[in-house]
């Protein structure tokens, strides 16, 4: 159990459970497009999402042992409860085992996950290590977490499950919001780390011109993705007599995310460390909730 309980805090859990929620989501998306939901496929998808997940973040804490000492001493390896030889045999393993899954999945699959994995090694590892800029920094999160995790993994199981390459509009919509937040989890990340950062020349965006450039520039951008959504679903809502309870949902449920996401963006002081350590909690909480509006929209 402890071995388990360590495991559960290297994985870094708010990004697993992300994955859980986004492949759930997607995978019922694929099941109502003909109402066929196959299990096998749906579990292949989980095992892959979060081994794949697990090496990204794992290979992540291998690379930065020195910065964490300094961001996050809590975390299994500064804190000494893993030791790195450990470590590296879990993402070892996690990366063979999703790979080999995704194999069995589709060849598709098996080269998404392939660029995925080679792309979290090279965002944290020499000589790449594109996470010590920010602008590379951004595009690997948003390319992993948004193109290949998002758009490829659904378009790869809707060819396996219901033989189509289509990308239905909502899932485009949603695509598309999904990359504008991992840019912001790539700059938001960084403004309660940024005293190991600066210590080891990580040119973040909060680094390079400050807290609150960071948090205009990310809010403005997730803010400007509500928007945006807002009215495109608000086209579908007007040109309909009736319209439907996914349409109604994603309408109202944007509105109302929206205004909580304007509210979390003004509780954030910029000052103290403990508030951007909460604030940037709360901002997965608004990722996990995207997920779960599409989950409730299609649900019925």
């Amino acid at each position: 159990m402890k071995f388990i309980r360590i495991l559960w805090k290297f994985s870094r859990p708010h990004t697993i459970i992300g994955s859980i929620i986004s492949i759930c989501t997607l995978y019922l998306i694929i099941y109502r497009q003909q109402g066929i939901f196959n299990v096998q496929y749906f579990i292949m998808a989980l095992l892959i999402g979060v081994s794949c997940n697990i090496f990204i973040v794992g290979i992540n804490q291998i690379a930065d042992v020195e910065i964490d000492k300094i961001n996050k001493p809590d975390l299994p390896i500064p804190s000494g409860l893993l030791k790195v030889n450990q470590a590296k045999a879990i993402v070892g393993f996690a990366l063979s085992y999703s790979l080999a899954v995704a194999w069995l999945v589709s060849p598709f699959l098996l080269l998404i996950i392939a660029l995925a994995g080679f792309i979290g090694w090279a965002y944290s590892m020499p000589p790449l290590h594109l996470k010590k800029h920010h602008l590379p920094a951004a595009l690997a999160i948003a390319t992993v977490r948004g193109l290949l995790l998002n758009a490829g993994g659904f378009l790869v199981f809707n060819s396996v499950i219901n033989n189509s390459w289509d990308m239905p509009k909502n899932v485009l919509i949603l695509t598309l919001f999904v990359i504008a937040f991992s840019i912001v989890i790539a700059w938001f990340k960084d403004l309660p780390d940024m005293a190991g950062d600066a210590k080891y020349n990580i040119r973040s965006l909060a680094i390079l011109y400050s807290p609150k450039t960071t948090l205009l520039l990310g809010n403005f951008l997730v803010g400007s993705a509500y928007l945006f959504t807002i009215y495109i679903k608000y086209g579908d809502f007007s040109h309909s007599e009736i319209p439907s309870f996914e349409t109604q949902t994603l309408f109202w449920g944007h509105i109302i995310l929206f205004i909580l996401f304007v509210v979390n963006a003004f509780s954030v002081k910029l000052n103290e460390h403990q508030s951007l350590k909460k604030f940037y909690q709360r901002f997965w909480w608004f990722f996990f909730a995207e997920y779960m509006l599409y989950l409730l929209a299609y649900i019925w």
